[in-house]
């Protein structure tokens, strides 16, 4: 008998394991912490890799809806000195198989691919208790329950369900970063819009480095890149960096885009436009990383997947590995309908093995882009491979 699913959090890779597991005829409940798919708004763009985001659309059945939320040139990519001196530049000619979508959009298919009632909102995950022969027992803080034979942590970096396997946390990684936005850039801030160009830009320097990236029309988001303690960020004006899931600043917003623009004096004005011009508050992304390698000993009836189970410095593959993650659960739940155990060992050893090479692919690239030798570094990765097997503003968050 086909083991029942329950699913914690309802991100890309949560949702694509529920999918490919209705394609094979398996149930699933997807519990979420949030209290509608419009509670907060969900990212900028994602670039979907040939490799693993969009195989696990495939395995979705979803591929052709991924194709026609694509928002084409924005794959085009451009490198500038400080000084807005453009000192790399490729455009989008169709060929860099990595097309860019909204990550809301992305989420809204593969909500609207469940059936109804798939996705419980408003349930934030408040304990879990182990009850034997792989089964638990899921309380939330609602006061509703749920008694599981499998359950599946894809609730991010601060995972609920990774204490049951792992007694790794999460650790500051010196990085953080400063995320604005500018509206109708085209009209409105329109130095700062061709210094971007239609896809990503980057502007990097040791330490630091402003990142942006064209959205739909004239939308703008940008990246700001510092290493800092967390103090630093703080005294600037944000909140605890413990508390800025609510992305709110302590500080007038002004005058916190003005103490991270003071990092970047001497910059073009239309770069540092990006920082002071934000037309909301910054808000303050602190980066994360779960140990190199992470891996944890099979323990019957729960397992991980995306930030969950291998939290990195962000080098674009977080959401695609997420999906990937979420569809090769799903393929090894439907091949091994009568051993769940057999499923979750070959599942989780293939995991393990993916996401650590992809671990040091991120740390090399952190290191090409804000090491001693930025931006060279990066822009050498660049012209060797192509822009587009590089990252993007979006990319990299």
């Amino acid at each position: 008998m086909r083991t029942p699913v329950t699913i914690i959090g309802a991100g890309l890779g949560g949702l694509v394991l529920a999918r490919v597991l209705h394609v094979h005829g398996i149930p699933a409940t997807v519990y979420e912490a949030e209290a509608s798919a419009t509670a907060r708004p969900q990212g900028g763009m994602l670039d979907i890799h040939e490799h693993n985001g969009q195989p696990a659309l495939r395995e979705a059945g979803l591929y052709e809806e991924f194709r026609a939320l694509v928002l084409e040139g924005r794959e085009a990519t451009r490198a500038l000195a400080a000084d807005g001196t453009v000192l790399f530049e490729e455009a989008d000619d169709g060929t860099g198989g990595r097309p860019e979508v909204l990550r809301g959009e992305l989420r809204r298919i593969l909500l609207e691919s469940l059936p109804t009632g798939t996705v419980r909102w408003g349930r934030k995950l408040s304990g879990v208790r182990v009850l034997g022969e792989g089964r638990h027992g899921v309380t939330f803080a609602d006061g509703t329950a749920v008694t599981t034979s499998l359950l599946v942590g894809a609730d991010g970096a601060w995972s609920r369900v990774r204490p049951l396997l792992s007694a790794a946390v999460p650790e500051y990684t010196g990085t953080s970063f400063v995320e604005t936005y500018l509206f109708d850039a085209d009209l409105r801030h329109p130095a700062a819009a061709k210094a971007v160009g239609g896809g990503a830009m980057f502007a990097l320097a040791p330490g630091k480095g402003i990142q942006a990236h064209r959205e739909t029309g004239g939308t703008l988001h940008t990246y700001v890149a510092l290493r800092r303690p967390q103090e630093w960020f703080t005294a600037a004006g944000f909140t605890d960096p413990a508390a800025v899931a609510q992305a709110a600043v302590a500080a007038p917003a002004a005058a916190v885009a003005g103490r991270i623009a003071a990092e970047f004096d001497g910059w073009a004005p239309e770069l540092t436009a990006l920082i002071t011009d934000g037309e909301t508050a910054p808000v303050l992304r602190p980066l994360h990383t779960l140990p190199a390698g992470h891996r944890w000993d099979r323990v019957p009836g729960v397992t991980l997947l995306g930030d969950a189970a291998h939290l990195m410095i962000p080098n674009g593959e977080g959401a695609n590995l997420a999906m990937y993650d979420g569809a090769e659960l799903g393929k090894a739940l439907a091949a091994h309908p009568d051993d769940t155990e057999a499923a979750l060992t070959a599942y989780e050893q293939a995991m393990f093995s993916r996401s650590a090479a992809e671990a040091v692919d991120a740390a090399g690239l952190h290191e090409r882009m804000f090491g001693a030798d930025s931006p060279h570094g990066l822009i050498a990765m660049f012209a060797g491979a192509g822009a587009g097997a590089g990252v993007g503003a979006e990319r990299t968050a």
